[in-house]
């Protein structure tokens, strides 16, 4: 039976049991009616997000979880986000994702965010880097908040770079978390090299920038990762037998994975990654269930919650998403036969503040599915659920009934 559908993506709301909360994971002590009834009406089990031998990063996850393999053709989270800013990069270019961040007097990361920075002064900063350090051989892009972009324009440079992932990174000193060389070639020499004398000026320009000024956490470095070129992934409707599907997020990895695959990003105003995103906005866009088979509905906040190792502030992100976005969309498409899924993308436990690659609980609810016994949404019963453990491209075929 062909269906439409709606995925609940809570990125890094999946976590481990604390003390301080008798033994009970965030999601489980937290208030979340409307996952809970996707979970007791449905079936419940696990989803593998994070394949072996890749980066535990949100790009792999959501590429795993819509279905695009990424042990097969993962392209690095620069080139992702390139497309969705529009940038065209040419067989010789290789895309960054370049944080703004935070470097204390003693030389370690101590914010993989520049406190959040808005994305007003992030963008003043990197036009001004641009306008500083622009060339033919590099340019600077600004995004959302501290997310911005990095390209590199030539034959001399390579995408074979070993680095650190900043948000799993924080409170290390800076000098054990340099880019590396992943092979032997004159071009990734070249490449660690030119980085790391680029990263030296924008530190000093950075550090004297009157925006930086009095900031509790100056946005005083960049940080180029996960490196890549144009990525080529097979569009959505081709992957699932002629079905269309659409994207509403605010950051750019998302929408980038929608763009490359021929999905639709539905754009909302006022969306911002954190706590502050304009939730009624992501509703009202469900206007585009009307247009195609599933929808994609991804919240950033939890993970950036998780990452701040702020518990009271990850409960709250989690039964925001529940109340804001899971519980009205339900009450907004209740008996129009759609099947709804929810699920983190990976776990970011709050006492880790990073991602890791255990698989995440799945809920799927809707038409012709019988429940199983499962009462309520959580890492602790979703394996007991009658669901199993899913992977590839098993989770989007299950929704849409292929």
């Amino acid at each position: 039976m062909n269906r439409k559908a709606i995925i609940f993506l809570a990125d890094g709301m999946a976590d481990e049991p604390l003390p301080e909360l008798g033994g009970k994971t965030p999601l489980e002590a937290a208030h979340t009616p409307a996952m809970d009834s996707i979970a007791r009406d449905g079936v419940n089990g696990t989803f593998l997000t994070l394949p072996e031998g890749l980066p535990t990063s949100s790009d792999v996850a959501n590429m795993s979880v819509l279905g695009f393999y990424p042990e097969r053709n993962y392209p690095g989270r620069g080139p992702i986000e390139a497309v969705s800013q529009g940038i065209e990069l040419g067989p010789d270019d290789v895309a960054f994702r370049c944080n703004l961040v935070y470097v204390s007097d003693d030389g370690v990361l101590r914010d993989y965010s520049a406190g959040h920075i808005d994305n007003e002064t992030a963008a003043v900063l990197m036009n001004d880097l641009q306008k500083q350090f622009g060339n033919s051989d590099v340019t600077f892009h600004s995004g959302v908040s501290y997310r911005n972009l990095l390209v590199l324009h030539g034959k001399c440079f390579s995408d074979r770079i070993h680095y650190f992932k900043p948000d799993s990174s924080q409170d290390m000193p800076v000098s054990e978390l340099k880019l590396s060389a992943a092979d032997d070639s004159p071009e990734v020499a070249y490449t660690v090299e030119f980085l790391d004398r680029l990263g030296q000026l924008c530190t000093a320009f950075l550090a004297a920038h009157p925006l930086n000024r009095d900031r509790k956490a100056p946005a005083n470095w960049i940080w180029p990762w996960s490196p890549g070129r144009r990525p080529r992934l097979e569009p959505f409707s081709v992957c699932y037998s002629g079905r269309r599907g659409a994207v509403i997020s605010a950051v750019d990895v998302i929408k980038g994975i929608g763009k490359s695959s021929g999905m639709e990003v539905v754009e909302v105003p006022g969306a911002t990654g954190f706590l502050d995103t304009n939730y009624a906005g992501k509703v009202a866009a469900l206007e585009s269930i009307k247009r195609v088979d599933l929808v994609y509905v991804h919240v950033e906040a939890i993970d950036e919650c998780s990452h701040l190792g702020d518990l009271k502030l990850k409960m709250q992100a989690i039964e925001d998403f529940d109340s804001k976005i899971v519980a009205p969309i339900l009450s907004a498409l209740k008996g129009q036969g759609i099947t709804f899924a929810v699920l983190p993308d990976h776990p970011v436990p709050i006492k880790l503040r990073k991602h890791t690659t255990t698989p995440v609980p799945l809920a799927i609810a809707g038409p012709g599915i019988e429940p199983d016994q499962v009462q309520s949404f959580s890492e602790t019963l979703a394996p007991t659920g009658s669901l199993g453990f899913l992977r590839g491209n098993e989770l989007v075929k299950k929704v849409l009934g292929l």
